[in-house]
């Protein structure tokens, strides 16, 4: 069996455990609790004919006054970069972020989400936004780990871009 670690980037409070939960236990909990370090989850996917275990790190979010430590990225095979979609700066730090990451473990794998696409009526980020971050070379994946709505498809869209052609 294919095992490949998997991070969790973003700012903080932008859903990334949220959306470990979704995808480990379907479940979605209202009540916000900071990440404190790093938690480490395992989920088996079945991509193609073959199935990949993802060790997913769960790794605190980056703000003005913590960063993130490199460190933990060591051995990682691929990672998703989480902003809110009803915060806009959130997507300026993931950003940055996703460039210090690009410039410190060279090309890897990744998918960038823009959460909560479920809370609509407070959505911040909006089309012209969208079209700079896919300027960039990227595809933002709208997600909510609420409703589950893309978690699974961007799970699976990883786990394909990590699996050799």
């Amino acid at each position: 069996m294919i095992q490949k670690k998997i991070c969790m980037l973003g700012s903080f409070s932008v859903g990334k455990t949220s959306l470990v939960r979704r995808v480990i236990t379907s479940e979605f909990n209202e009540k916000y609790h900071t990440s404190i370090g790093v938690k480490v989850d395992k989920k088996i996917f079945r991509v193609g004919d073959q199935d990949v275990t993802l060790v997913l790190w769960d790794i605190y979010g980056e703000d003005a006054f913590q960063k993130m430590q490199m460190s933990y990225l060591r051995g990682m095979s691929g990672y998703f970069m989480v902003a809110d979609g009803t915060r806009r700066q959130t997507v300026d730090v993931a950003l940055a972020l996703q460039q210090k990451v690009a410039e410190a473990m060279g090309a890897i794998p990744f998918v960038f989400l823009l959460n909560k696409c479920d809370l609509a009526d407070q959505w911040e980020v909006d089309p012209d936004d969208e079209k700079n971050i896919s300027a960039r070379g990227l595809t933002p994946l709208r997600t909510s780990a609420k409703t589950g709505e893309n978690v699974e498809e961007a799970f699976v869209r990883l786990a394909l871009a990590m699996l050799p052609k």
